[in-house]
């Protein structure tokens, strides 16, 4: 009988280029996401799949080095979105490519399906990518970013990574397109800022709606007295009660998802920030400096029954 986590019609696909390199950057940054990739990922797109997470790891580490001033991440950037675009285009690449780049070269040239989830996780990934730029240089000028920012950024992550794991698992059973398709992905998003708010604060960046800021006469960076008070919570409230309506719509979306693998992955997925919601919703929508999704044992069992449960 084949396996839920080794689909016995899949045989592994033959190693190419960067294979190793990619599993290597994805088991260093992320356990959850080699082990989902390990033991989930159709056998034939696995190690594209490595290939992708590892690419942009390696693009956002560069891209978050504290020595580097802000012409030379724009120029990195630049040449990340050149790269990516002149190989769509099918024009010819650099010669001087680095290692990591050429995991992108490797994507891009095994992709050969018209509108794949592969080219909407890597289009939407750099954009992605410069949002986070553009905010480091907004933030430094005074400029703060408005909630419809906020949302398309949220909305542009969901898509990149709801139709990569959509292409990478399970993809000869896709799911229908639609916004349903995305909703636990923009849950997940909304509490993962939410998460690292203090964190954040403490380092300059703000995830908070220009809006809200002007209306309660804030202006970052937000102190830990910002955080506590009564407006802020309310809002944090508010963000959770919409996480949470964005869980459910996601969780009735999973019952058009053919493939257990995918809904196994999607559960994975979306639990690690149900547990932080329900952590917030306990604190009275203070947030704490660090959570301990994946630091505890106690986490973990947590995060293991809700995959169990549902």
């Amino acid at each position: 009988m084949s396996s839920i986590l080794a689909p016995a019609d899949l045989a592994p696909a033959p190693a190419r280029g960067h294979e190793a390199l990619a599993r290597s950057i994805t088991r260093a940054a992320s356990a959850q996401t080699y082990a989902t990739i390990r033991f989930l990922a159709d056998r034939d797109r696995a190690a594209d799949a490595y290939r992708a997470y590892a690419y942009f790891r390696w693009v956002d580490d560069r891209l978050d080095d504290g020595a580097a001033v802000p012409a030379e991440r724009a120029a990195f950037l630049a040449r990340q979105q050149a790269l990516l675009n002149a190989g769509y285009a099918g024009r010819p690449l650099p010669a001087d490519l680095a290692p990591e780049e050429t995991l992108l070269a490797e994507l891009i040239a095994a992709d050969t399906e018209p509108d794949s989830g592969l080219r909407s996780y890597l289009h939407n990934m750099m954009a992605v990518m410069a949002f986070d730029v553009g905010r480091r240089g907004a933030t430094r000028r005074g400029q703060f970013i408005s909630a419809a920012e906020l949302n398309g950024y949220t909305q542009t992550l969901a898509t990149a990574v709801a139709d990569a794991l959509f292409h990478f698992i399970g993809h000869d059973q896709q799911p229908p397109r639609g916004p349903a398709r995305y909703c636990g992905v923009r849950a997940a998003h909304i509490i993962h800022m939410l998460r690292d708010t203090v964190e954040d604060a403490a380092a300059g960046y703000c995830n908070v709606p220009a809006e809200f800021l002007a209306a309660h006469a804030l202006r970052p960076p937000l102190t830990a007295a910002d955080l506590e008070t009564p407006a802020f919570r309310a809002w944090v409230a508010a963000r959770v009660r919409l996480a949470r309506e964005e869980f459910a719509a996601g969780r009735a979306y999973l019952a058009v998802v053919g493939s257990r693998r995918a809904r196994l992955a999607c559960r994975a997925y979306v639990a690690r920030f149900e547990y932080v919601a329900g952590l917030i919703e306990r604190d009275d929508f203070r947030l704490r400096p660090a959570y301990p999704e994946r630091k505890s044992l106690s986490a973990a069992l947590a995060m293991g029954m809700k995959i169990i449960r549902n």
